[in-house]
């Protein structure tokens, strides 16, 4: 008789996103269950215009103010006001720039803010991932509106992190959200994943990849993590909440 209406979920997962992205909350939406419910809070991103515009390479300076006072502490303040149980960080590039360090500082002031509530990260969280699956050399696959200079920062944050990176390079396709599909992502990167990696990471919460992943993990024989499959991983173990009804998206969500 009574419809659904997404009130009875089994936990709620709040999410920080830029302004005029739409990729976070698409991709996290395709993956989650549906008695996950998400809730998005944006912050204002300087390299993203009207309708999601960018420009074919996103420069530095408003990657690295993306994770910094004020507006991106004021969206988390008020996202934690919401019955959620953990906030997830949609941002793959500021994390390049300020690295390891940084970033988990930048977590331990936006705890603080929200008075003890876990924040999860997304290149903190790919980094967890991967020492859960063992691997310990990947290629670094980034969106192609990385210049070479952001994807060589990406490069170092993983080395910085422990792990070696055989490949590291922004993606050979159109530099446009709206311009990829899963088919062509995973051509490009079978075509150019060498045989050494023993992960692939494609970074960039705005890049449309969880589409991709299991025919890439078919095609590779290997594990394949994006920023929005490792977020919500990362997201719902630290919600204690299980990842394992999750099958579709990578070998990932079996991982302990």
């Amino acid at each position: 008789m009574w419809q659904p209406d997404g009130w009875d979920v089994r936990v709620r997962l709040g999410v920080l996103t830029p302004h005029a992205d739409v990729g976070p909350e698409s991709e996290l939406r395709a993956m989650a269950p549906a008695d996950v419910g998400l809730h998005a809070a944006r912050v204002p991103f300087g390299a993203m215009g009207s309708g999601g515009a960018m420009d074919p390479t996103i420069p530095l300076a408003p990657v690295r103010a993306f994770a910094e006072p004020p507006h991106l502490d004021e969206a988390a303040a008020l996202l934690a006001a919401a019955p959620v149980a953990v906030i997830a960080f949609a941002f793959t590039s500021s994390a390049y720039v300020i690295g390891p360090r940084g970033e988990a500082h930048m977590l331990a002031r936006l705890e603080k803010l929200t008075h003890g509530l876990p924040v999860v990260a997304t290149c903190a969280a790919a980094v967890r991932a991967l020492r859960a699956l063992g691997a310990g050399r990947i290629a670094l696959v980034d969106p192609p509106w990385f210049d070479e200079t952001l994807s060589d920062l990406g490069r170092g944050y993983y080395e910085d992190s422990g792990f070696e990176v055989p490949y590291a390079a922004p993606c050979g396709l159109p530099s446009g959200q709206t311009l990829i599909g899963p088919r062509a992502l995973h051509d490009w990167v079978v075509a150019q994943v060498p045989d050494t990696a023993e992960a692939v990471v494609i970074g960039g919460n705005g890049f449309r990849a969880v589409g991709a992943i299991a025919a890439l993990e078919a095609t590779l024989d290997r594990p394949v993590l994006t920023a929005n499959q490792v977020l919500l991983w990362a997201a719902l173990r630290a919600a204690g909440s299980p990842t394992t009804a999750i099958t579709a998206y990578g070998r990932l969500f079996s991982t302990p």
